[in-house]
């Protein structure tokens, strides 16, 4: 089993939920997601299935894309709309003050995740320590947004469309959006659209999966490797070197890329394979 599901997750449900509804219905332990999306978030969650599971870094960090909705005037802890307000400003902000507001935010910027976030600090989650009352200071990462633009302005709310690197906290870019302009804000939804070569197009509902599981026939939504890894080179191998791959064992290739992916004689992806020195290393062997 080697592939990918396509969730289109509901909201009020946490990405480690999603995954234990797979396990149960599918019977497979090895389900693990790609790219965790808050309770608040609905949209696009790659679940990956048995072998899958250790081809999540290709998945992960792939653009994003989602579309949010900001609430001007009104800071919360969380920096979204499940937490407590922090501070309210009801200044009015102009259409044309939230566009230029925006242009502040495209390209390599420095964020600071949220103390109500799953990073470690000293082998300690922040929201942890956020949970017992404390606040400490994050370090900056660098991260890039390729698009942001405002799709919708209904004063004090702002739908924009955000397309971002991995590791992008849309909560935390309402928040600074917020601070630059004076008042405030925090993430009142959130929508991701696409992952990847993953979209809306591809997925499949929650609801309409537990279906699936329970009539048996769950497998016609699992999506396959190729989708995931379409943009690495691809190299064909014969049966002897689909053998040395098996045992570990470096090929002389000519091919070029960080990685890629190598089929056997009858089509189907066995590993992907690393350079090293003039020869190609197996990387994640997956037979």
């Amino acid at each position: 089993m080697l592939g990918f599901l396509n969730i289109d997750k509901p909201v009020g449900m946490t990405s480690h939920d999603v995954v234990a509804v797979i396990r149960r219905g599918t019977h497979i332990k090895k389900v693990g997601h790609a790219g965790t999306l808050d309770p608040l978030a609905t949209g696009i969650l790659i679940v990956c299935v048995d072998k899958a599971t250790r081809l999540s870094e290709f998945v992960m960090a792939h653009t994003k894309t989602y579309e949010a909705d900001i609430h001007l005037g009104i800071e919360t802890d969380t920096y979204d709309v499940e937490g407590s307000i922090t501070r309210t400003d009801e200044r009015p902000i102009s259409r044309q003050q939230f566009e230029v507001a925006l242009m502040g935010f495209v390209g390599d910027i420095q964020q600071i995740p949220p103390m109500y976030s799953a990073i470690k600090q000293d082998g300690k989650k922040l929201y942890d320590l956020a949970r017992q009352g404390q606040t400490v200071d994050r370090p900056a990462r660098p991260v890039t947004i390729y698009t942001l633009e405002l799709l919708n302005w209904s004063f004090p709310h702002a739908h924009v469309r955000v397309v971002c690197t991995a590791g992008t906290y849309i909560r935390s870019l309402a928040y600074d959006i917020g601070q630059g302009l004076g008042v405030g804000a925090h993430l009142a939804n959130l929508r991701r659209t696409q992952s990847g070569n993953f979209d809306l197009a591809n997925a499949v509902p929650l609801d309409t999966l537990r279906e699936a599981m329970a009539a048996g026939d769950w497998e016609r939504y699992l999506l396959s490797p190729e989708v995931a890894l379409a943009d690495l080179p691809r190299v064909n191998l014969s049966v002897e070197q689909s053998q040395m791959v098996q045992q570990g064992r470096f090929l002389a290739l000519d091919c070029q890329g960080a990685v890629v992916r190598a089929y056997d004689s009858d089509g189907l992806l066995i590993a992907l394979l690393e350079p090293y020195d003039s020869l190609w290393k197996p990387m994640k062997v997956l037979v």
